[in-house]
């Protein structure tokens, strides 16, 4: 009988060890890469739509900082509407592939809808479309992607899905940019462009995405004393444990100003000509798709909620560097090298942390409720400091908010340690 490299016995000190004790292998698993081929797709399309949205609302449409802020704000928030119910019915049916499936076949949905939109009214429905579309596929896709790693290496899975999905963030302005240099005034050939992607991201998942039960491969790795697999309960996501995460994340999300924020700023001081504002996006994405990894590892070596409160640090640096008039450039460079380290430390981290944070059945509305909190906290920080942007201009409003954020980070800071603990 011959073995394969695949089924031969490993050698070295873990050869004497039971399977079961023998250290988990390091790779991350298929489940994992196709969701995050299907994220990196997903998001070249929606992104080289996206990325044009701040100067269009304030430059082309002549609106108002504040009115920006409100835009924003139903941009961030609107898919918080529906995440507990994408992650409860994940968990209530056991399915989340094809819970997922259907959020990401909304999106698709709006892609198509957006080229036939006409006018603020009808382009802001079919935006909300697609933001409900996220919001069913978020939880699901998030909890497979826990289901799918080893404890101790779940900062490590969510950063290599990070990496691919902001992969796809940082070439959907590309992908923008190339077709209107290509074809000046080609606005619906860039819609799409963004169409066919966003149809290909949903034929991945449907044919090929792999169908990962929550509860094990039978959908029974738990079950209660009359046979039946447990249900996620409301009371589960009151869990002791998951309160102070959504406390902290509350608390630092509602001083989070929206990047669209920072690039308009670092714009009306010059930092940069408004050509290339969508490539503003790239350079933040592209940071973010470099350190998705060696953070989200650094969070299962150092703790998880350490890295989430230090990323919110790194935010409060960035609002400065946002406000320096000169040089200009060196504003610039470190705004956008700041602002993707800070989505690394918090992406991904705030999903593995909270899906540790709560039984197994109610992984994924326990990941939709931090979600959630962060989403709709980011709502009321972007509708807040438009009104700041308004009343103090752009330079104090960020001084304002950076103190705020520096003080929010230290009270958290006394929380960390219970969290890492609680999560462990």
């Amino acid at each position: 009988m011959y073995l394969s490299l695949r089924d031969r016995p490993p050698a070295g000190p873990d050869a004497r060890l039971p399977r079961d004790a023998r250290p988990a292998p390091r790779r991350v698993g298929r489940a994992v890469v196709v969701l995050g081929m299907v994220s990196l797709l997903t998001d070249v399309s929606s992104e080289s739509v996206a990325a044009i949205l701040p100067l269009y609302v304030t430059g082309v449409l002549g609106l108002s900082a504040m009115a920006y802020g409100f835009v924003d704000g139903l941009h961030q928030g609107l898919s918080a509407l529906v995440r507990l119910a994408g992650g409860w019915l994940a968990d209530r049916t056991d399915r989340p592939k094809w819970v997922a499936l259907a959020g990401y076949l909304l999106s698709a949905l709006a892609r198509l809808l957006l080229l036939f939109a006409a006018g603020l009214g009808s382009v802001a429905s079919v935006v909300a479309v697609d933001r409900l579309g996220k919001g069913i596929r978020t939880a699901p896709r998030d909890a497979m992607i826990s289901a799918s790693a080893p404890p101790e290496h779940l900062g490590r899975a969510f950063g290599v899905h990070r990496m691919l999905d902001t992969l796809g963030a940082a070439l959907g302005p590309l992908v923008a940019f190339g077709v209107l240099w290509a074809v000046p005034g080609g606005h619906r050939v860039v819609l799409v462009v963004s169409l066919a992607f966003a149809v290909v991201g949903v034929a991945l998942l449907g044919l090929l995405g792999p169908d990962v039960r929550l509860r094990g491969p039978d959908g029974a790795a738990d079950r209660e004393a009359d046979g039946d697999p447990p249900r996620v309960r409301l009371r589960d996501l009151a869990d002791r444990r998951l309160r102070p995460l959504l406390l902290v994340a509350a608390g630092l999300g509602v001083l989070t100003v929206g990047d669209g924020f920072l690039y308009l700023a670092l714009l009306e001081q010059g930092g940069i000509a408004a050509v290339w504002f969508p490539l503003m996006y790239v350079g933040t994405n592209v940071v973010y798709l470099l350190l998705a990894v060696p953070v989200g590892r650094l969070s299962d070596r150092v703790g998880r909620a350490r890295v989430l409160v230090a990323g919110h640090a790194v935010l409060a640096v960035a609002y400065l560097c946002a406000t320096a008039v000169e040089p200009a450039a060196v504003a610039v460079v470190a705004t956008l090298l700041l602002l993707g380290l800070f989505y690394a430390a918090t992406d991904g981290v705030t999903a593995a942390l909270a899906g540790r944070l709560v039984p197994v059945q109610a992984r994924a509305s326990g990941i939709a409720a931090a979600q959630t909190v962060v989403a709709l906290a980011r709502m009321a920080a972007s509708f807040g400091f438009g009104f700041l942007w308004l009343t103090l201009g752009v330079r104090t409003a960020l001084l304002v908010v950076a103190a705020g954020l520096a003080v929010a980070v230290l009270a958290a800071a006394t929380r960390v340690r219970r969290l890492d603990e609680a999560a462990a």
